[in-house]
């Protein structure tokens, strides 16, 4: 069985059915980078793997459990083994560097002393901001404040680790900077990753798979060479950058390209 395993998810925001019946595996220390559309629902998987959102019919499991049977208590122990890296790094503007890392170690384990503060340094460490601990957030950059965020995810020692756009409003040397740490940290601590992008570069240097989401479901899931082989024009334009458009107009814009 698959760690990570979504059957037939169903999920809706009033009118917008985002979800129709969604199928997805997820195995044991590999990264899966998940691609799509804006609006597709890229985020909302992540969300709903963790008890952030509800859902309106199917099952989610998580190492043979269903999630979406799991009352608070259960969310809580899920959380203490899977990490999620928001979109903005989500820290807390009233607390230090220091104690935005140590917060999950404090709310789950009950840490404290020398044990609290060697996995703060520790986790400060392993994403290169060994000096900042005393900093405030608003004092970095936004390349730092993403490390920050991860070093926050790395300090409760999960087993999975969700990052939601881990480049976004990130210049070409930060997105190289944080790509190269996801992968740094996939092999070094041997966690089970699943990115959420819209950059194919990313995709390339952090992806052992890729699944494409796409019309409520997925649309694609295979190896990054698959990607680029797949017959799919919907697929195919996606990584070339091309717009969503209907199939003839599709079918101009290839023959003309």
């Amino acid at each position: 069985m698959s760690l990570i395993e979504f059957r037939g998810v169903k999920k809706a925001f009033g009118p917008k059915q985002v979800y129709r019946g969604l199928d997805l595996s997820i195995e044991r220390g590999e990264s899966l980078v998940v691609i799509g559309g804006s609006g597709q629902g890229k985020s909302v998987m992540l969300k709903l793997l963790i008890g952030l959102l509800p859902l309106d019919g199917g099952e989610v499991h998580f190492d043979g459990a269903r999630v979406d049977a799991l009352d608070e208590r259960g969310f809580m122990q899920l959380r203490r083994r899977v990490a999620m890296i928001f979109q903005g790094a989500a820290l807390f503007d009233s607390m230090s560097i220091y104690d935005n890392v140590a917060y999950g170690v404090r709310e789950h384990f009950r840490l404290a002393g020398k044990a609290l503060d060697d996995r703060v340094r520790e986790s400060l460490a392993l994403v290169g901001l060994e000096d900042v601990a005393d900093q405030w957030p608003a004092n970095l950059s936004i390349g730092m404040k993403k490390r920050a965020g991860i070093a926050r995810a790395l300090a409760i020692r999960p087993e999975v680790i969700l990052y939601d756009e881990p480049t976004t409003g990130l210049d070409p040397v930060n997105v190289e900077r944080i790509n190269q740490l996801v992968r740094q940290l996939q092999d070094q601590l041997d966690v089970t990753s699943i990115v959420v992008t819209h950059e194919m570069s990313t995709l390339f240097a952090v992806g052992d798979r890729v699944a494409m989401v796409h019309g409520g479901g997925i649309a694609f899931v295979g190896s990054r060479d698959g990607l680029l082989r797949s017959p799919d024009p919907l697929v195919h334009d996606f990584v070339r950058g091309l717009p969503p458009v209907g199939e003839d107009m599709a079918a101009i814009l290839r023959s003309a390209g």
